[in-house]
């Protein structure tokens, strides 16, 4: 391994946050493969940490929970340069140490930062800087989103009240035009 830091960027590495039990999160597989080490490998070193790791910071997913980010990536195939890896892979892979009954493990934000205690090594150090830097990016564009959500909602009860203000005087209008209407009709001409 070379002693450059490596480069990551926020694009590399957002396709593999995915969004399970309302938290975002990376599987064990993607991490490993950023870190450089085998899944097996990562997982053995959070097990001999286990305490560091309470549920809200790792799960194991289920096979649906597995299911779905299997389609999702499979909706998503595309060839990252920054990360050489084959795409097509499974989320229930069958590596070496795994079969397809393989459930992989989902780290949260908080995983993950505790991840850099557990793998002691300079790639480690610089992955959790880079994985740090997207969840920060990708809360920062969910906060936008709901911004703009809230925007467009005060416009459309602006747009809203409004319109109720003009729908109210065509409705008098119509009135007064039924009202008319409705009025006897006076003749023209002489009338005996």
């Amino acid at each position: 391994m070379s002693n450059q830091p490596i480069t990551l960027s926020s694009d590399a590495i957002a396709p593999m946050v995915h969004w399970i039990r309302h938290e975002k999160v990376m599987l064990d597989s993607d991490l490993a493969m950023l870190y450089g080490v085998e899944a097996r490998v990562l997982n053995q070193a959070v097990k001999r940490n286990l305490e560091r790791f309470p549920a809200d910071f790792m799960f194991q997913v289920t096979p649906e929970e597995a299911e779905e980010v299997r389609r999702s990536r499979s909706q998503s195939v595309t060839l990252n340069p920054e990360i050489a890896t084959d795409s097509s892979q499974s989320v229930m892979s069958s590596g070496k140490h795994r079969g397809h009954s393989y459930l992989p493990y989902a780290f949260t934000e908080q995983g993950v930062a505790m991840l850099s205690s557990v793998l002691r090594s300079r790639r480690a150090v610089e992955v959790n800087i880079a994985i740090m830097r997207t969840f920060v990016q990708l809360r920062r564009l969910m906060d936008s989103n709901r911004d703009l959500a809230r925007k467009i909602e005060a416009m459309e009860l602006k747009y809203d009240e409004q319109f109720a203000v003009v729908f109210d005087a065509i409705k008098q209008l119509i009135s007064e035009d039924t009202a008319r209407k409705a009025q006897p009709k006076r003749r023209i001409g002489f009338h005996p």
